[in-house]
């Protein structure tokens, strides 16, 4: 058993490196991947020129609503057209997993908003996703988010992300909330 206050060394080989496009830094004459790397961090945008926008405050809020638009809205139910734009997709080409998630969180919000009055917080406190297809960049999405069940305490709502062309889903989501009244301190 190792002694816990021993300290292990971490091999040269494995020592984080920082990624630059030039020569100077010796990191990127040992790596022979540096043109697919930093082809890949261009794809995702992480050499655009507006990122310091991209670390303003809320600027999840934007990134997402840049991408959903409203269809209907009505007591129990909410439907939105999602487009698959290369800021929200992975490496592959598809919607990425984490930005599926953002956008059935913000879905599951608005139609738990449609039951639960403002005079209530309400607190996600759980998020289950299904991944079932791949969304492939540039497709429409229908987002459609409805209530399954609404108590004093609890919401559920149930998201699903179908293909706008075909119908098929491709992803599914359940988000249950905790429903409490805002303090009037």
């Amino acid at each position: 058993m190792a002694n816990p206050s021993s300290k292990a060394t971490v091999p040269v080989s494995q020592e984080p490196q920082t990624l630059s496009s030039t020569k100077s830094d010796g990191w990127s004459n040992s790596n022979p991947h540096e043109a697919q790397i930093m082809s890949f961090f261009k794809r995702v945008g992480i050499d655009d020129p507006h990122l310091q926008t991209y670390t303003s405050k809320d600027f999840y809020s934007n990134l997402l609503c840049n991408t959903l638009k409203t269809h209907t809205v009505r007591r129990g139910h909410v439907t939105c057209f999602a487009t698959v734009k290369p800021s929200i997709s992975n490496h592959f080409g598809g919607l990425h997993g984490g930005a599926v998630a953002a956008i059935a969180e913000r879905v599951a919000i608005a139609t738990a908003r449609t039951v639960i009055g403002e005079d209530k917080e309400i607190f996600l406190v759980d998020l289950g996703m299904s991944y079932l297809s791949a969304a492939p960049k540039d497709a429409e999405l229908v987002v459609g988010g409805s209530v399954v069940r609404s108590g004093r305490n609890i919401t559920v709502v149930s998201v699903e992300f179908k293909m706008k062309k075909t119908g098929k889903l491709a992803f599914t989501s359940r988000a249950t909330f905790h429903n409490a009244p805002v303090s009037k301190l």
